[in-house]
């Protein structure tokens, strides 16, 4: 027999010595029979489909074992408080501490860094109440910039092709980027930006794996692109920058406190900040885009709404003109948001994440209960309440006033005659509620209705329904399988909504 050969039946027969078998108490156990992976394979080619399948056949709480992990679902969005409640037992922190550092290239930080983790944390406060207001109205100038001098005058007044995910993505890209980070010392947009962002694009294709722990040497020239990204947020480069935000402002200095960080290790956090900010954004606004265009009545309705706020605060849209939305004004077009929540319902695909700190029964409701081992995770998966029939009639569907009841948000959803909670996860739950969620709503409310109102768009005809690319499966909003041609032109002052 060839060493190699012996080696392989060595290692299936540890594998089959030490693979996990259920205990009395736990959920039922899906395994797989690859060593290591499990059913990752399974998983990652449509998360969705295969959660379903074990639904189907083990109920709505199961344990799957996935890359080394295993992760007790928790599939009815019911059962959901009783996990998000849990604190004590079920810590998010420590999985984000685990995968995060390596992944953008900084040390850990509860590791040799005392009270940073916290103080960062806390951070995240000055993107909400007042500094919401301020991160706004710098958002809009930032997207009047970016919009007027790359699109709005493109064309000479007749149309322009581009493509729907490559448009919005150079616009908030941009837009975001000055509007956390600053402007240059000299001039008002950044030299180098299509690189960096193409850049950006050529490390997001590898986080999946990067979350996963595959190692950053194993993933061809992905650490040089990191490193590459990283050198922009030294801090002898971001000191000239002006109109910087508070947030990063606070953050450089408690970075500065501590001498043993590197230049690159600051960079690195920096950088986290800057996938945070955009890496979810720009997908949810290729999306609501998308399904608009693919809705005329939808496209019109929500068009109409941004005007009429204009015309309610006394201001009237002009093409040549730039314009400002207040805080206000965004938080009164109810139809836009539905249709922002409906496009983020039918594209985001986000884990909620908890690792139990020990052996423990965790009770979901009075009558039900599971067992978990320490180390394990347990994950909701809101992709599945939300393509719930039950919940929401015609699952598949885009509905732009799904979300709006009487002229208001809507917010009472029902399953099993039971009011949800939980209806709708984008932005996970609990401690794992990605702070920044007030912002990223209201910049892609803002990209939205600029878009909307200074230009003409259509869809080229002649292609097939773009569909989610699950590659990225429990990370935040799907990407399209493909991008979307389109042309679009500026406006007229004097064309009426429906036209």
């Amino acid at each position: 027999m060839s060493p190699v050969l012996l080696l392989l039946l060595l290692g299936l027969l540890c594998f089959i010595c030490l693979r996990r078998k259920r205990r009395p108490g736990e959920a039922p156990l899906v395994s797989g029979w690859i060593p290591f992976l499990g059913r990752a394979l399974d998983f990652g080619r449509d998360a969705q489909a295969f959660l379903q399948e074990q639904r189907r056949r083990h109920g709505d709480v199961f344990t799957v074992h996935l890359a080394g992990k295993y992760l007790t679902f928790i599939l009815d969005p019911l059962l959901y408080p009783s996990v998000v409640r849990q604190g004590r037992q079920l810590d998010f922190h420590q999985f984000a501490d685990t995968v995060a550092p390596p992944t953008f290239g900084y040390p850990p930080v509860r590791k040799g860094f005392p009270g940073l983790s916290e103080q960062i944390i806390r951070s995240f406060q000055l993107m909400q109440g007042e500094h919401l207001g301020v991160l706004t109205e710098s958002m809009m100038g930032n997207l009047m910039l970016v919009l007027r001098q790359d699109h709005l005058c493109a064309g000479g007044g007749g149309w322009t092709s581009g493509s729907i995910f490559d448009f919005c993505n150079s616009v908030m890209f941009e837009a975001t980027f000055l509007t956390i980070f600053g402007g240059p010392e000299r001039g008002r947009r950044h030299e180098g930006m299509e690189d960096m962002r193409e850049d950006f694009q050529r490390f997001d294709r590898m986080f999946p794996l990067l979350i996963a722990q595959v190692p950053i040497g194993l993933l061809g020239r992905t650490r040089a692109v990191r490193s590459k990204l990283i050198d922009r947020f030294l801090p002898d480069r971001m000191s000239s920058w002006t109109g910087t935000s508070q947030l990063i402002k606070t953050r450089s200095k408690l970075l500065e406190q501590h001498a043993s960080l590197r230049d690159t290790d600051k960079g690195a956090h920096h950088f986290a900040i800057l996938w945070a900010s955009v890496g979810n954004t720009v997908p949810a606004c290729f999306w609501v885009l998308y399904f608009l265009l693919r809705d005329p009545e939808a496209l019109q309705a929500v068009r109409q709404e941004v005007l009429e706020v204009l015309r309610q605060s006394g201001g009237e849209f002009s093409p040549e003109k730039d314009l400002a939305l207040s805080r206000e004004q965004l938080d009164s077009m109810v139809l836009l948001e539905s249709s922002i929540s409906e496009g983020l319902r039918l594209s985001s695909a986000s884990t909620n994440i908890r690792v139990s700190q020990e052996d423990f029964s965790l009770r979901l409701n009075a009558e039900r209960s599971v067992s978990v081992r320490k180390g394990d995770v347990i994950a909701l998966y809101p992709q599945s309440m939300h393509m719930d029939p039950d919940i929401y009639q015609d699952p598949q569907s885009f509905r732009y006033d799904r979300f709006v009841q009487d002229g208001r948000v809507k917010t009472d959803f029902y399953k099993s005659g039971q009011k949800l909670k939980f209806f709708l996860m984008p932005f996970g739950s609990g401690t794992s509620m990605c702070p920044g969620r007030y912002f990223a709503v209201n910049e892609i409310k803002q990209f939205l209705s600029l878009v909307l109102l200074y230009l003409d768009l259509d869809l080229q005809p002649g292609q097939n329904r773009v569909s989610l690319d699950y590659g990225r499966a429990g990370l935040g909003i799907l990407l399209p399988n493909a991008d979307v041609r389109f042309h679009y032109r500026l406006r007229a002052a004097s064309q009426s909504p429906a036209e």
